[in-house]
Formats: structure tokens, sequence, C-alpha cells
């Protein structure tokens, strides 16, 4: 399975029984991927959070791409508000993950078009399975009497993430009401460590749901 946290997120959208993409896990998807580096920022210590802004620190960029681009576009002087950094540079984010998950077999590209006429490219992952695995490994974090306080950091952060968003491959819309105490409970931890962050995901995808937004795979 693949390791980096937008790459895990990226395959977390993908509907197993179906074999696709839906769309109605478009909207937030980008959002969703630099949500995820940027976590892995904050635990690599390589930004600021303090006050529920973001700040780039002094530092060497990170070795992964995905990553180091996302930390290239933080501002180095003053802290700023998380909501720009998740949502401008959204519709360019599905990209460089969906090729570094191609390049590692875990994921096909063929080029199809919708309709008969408008191009599209239809990614396939090549083991649903394992796929599967993953979504409900997130889906046991928010399952009645799981321990927030034992749950490994990166489970957490899919869980709280994908909550965000509603990706509709890991949560049924009705289940996240009925586990809307046991989100909070993770999510509280999870803004702990990344102040901020979670809200501003949070205001980004509203704001595309509700223009219709959204980017494909």
């Amino acid at each position: 399975m693949p390791q980096t946290l937008p790459q895990r997120l990226y395959l977390l959208c993908y509907t197993v029984d179906k074999g696709k993409f839906e769309l109605d896990s478009i909207q937030g998807r980008g959002q969703l991927l630099r949500a995820g580096a940027l976590t892995e920022l904050a635990l690599a210590g390589l930004i600021g959070t303090e006050g529920g802004k973001v700040l780039r620190l002094p530092a060497a960029p990170p070795p992964e791409p995905f990553a180091a681009q996302v930390w290239h576009d933080l501002p180095t002087e003053k802290p700023k508000n998380w909501l720009r950094f998740l949502h401008n540079k959204a519709h360019l984010a599905e990209t460089p993950v969906r090729d570094q998950l191609v390049a590692d077999g875990a994921v096909g590209v063929t080029r199809t078009k919708v309709l008969g006429v408008l191009p599209a490219d239809r990614v396939v992952v090549h083991e649903p399975e394992r796929v599967a695995a993953l979504q409900e490994t997130v889906r046991a974090a928010v399952a009645p009497g799981a321990d927030p306080a034992a749950l490994p950091f990166d489970e957490l952060t899919m869980a709280v993430l994908a909550a965000e968003v509603e990706v509709t491959s890991v949560f049924a819309r009705k289940e996240l009401r009925e586990r809307k105490a046991a989100h909070e409970e993770l999510a509280a931890r999870f803004d702990k460590v990344v102040p901020g962050l979670r809200k501003a995901l949070r205001d980004s995808y509203l704001s595309s749901r509700a223009v219709g937004g959204g980017w494909s795979a």
C-alpha cells in the first residue's frame, strides 16, 4: 500500500464495488490531498501552526515531491490562514499524486471519452482488495468502543479528513451522523496537533460544493 498520506487519501476515494472514482468523490478531493501533505509537513516539523495559522519554517524541503510542492507554496515571514493553501491550488493536486501511484503500479490510467465526445481519464486500482482493507481500517477508527488515544495518528488523520470532505466511499452520510460523537473526539485530538487545518478543509469543501466545484481523477 502506498506510504504517503496524500496517496492513501486518494485511494480512499475509490469506490471498490463499482471499480471507479464516482462523481460525488470529486468535490473536495484536491483539498483533501493537500491537507494530507500539510499534515505530514506539520508532523515533520517543517511548518509552524501556532495560532491556527501556517508558516513555512527554515529547513531543507521534504524529499517527497508533492509535499515539497505544497511546502513551497507556504508563507515564510508571517503566518497566514490555512484556507488559501488548501483551496487555491486544489485543482493541481490530483495529477502529481495519481502519477506517483501510476509509477508505483498501484493504479492504471486509460484515456476515454465521456458521452463519446469529451476526453477524460479513467483510473483503475490494480489491487482493490487492499483499498477495501484501508477503507475498513479508517471506518474502524470511529467504531463504537474505539479508543482515539490508542489510534495511530495516520489512521486518525485519514478518518478525520475523509469525514470533513464527506468521502462516501468510506463513510455513508448516515454513518457520519450516527458516529458524530466519535468523529468529534478524533477531531479534537487532530486539532491539538495541526490547529486550524481541519476547519479550513471543511470551509474549502463547503465552498466547492456550493458552486458545484471539483476536479476529476
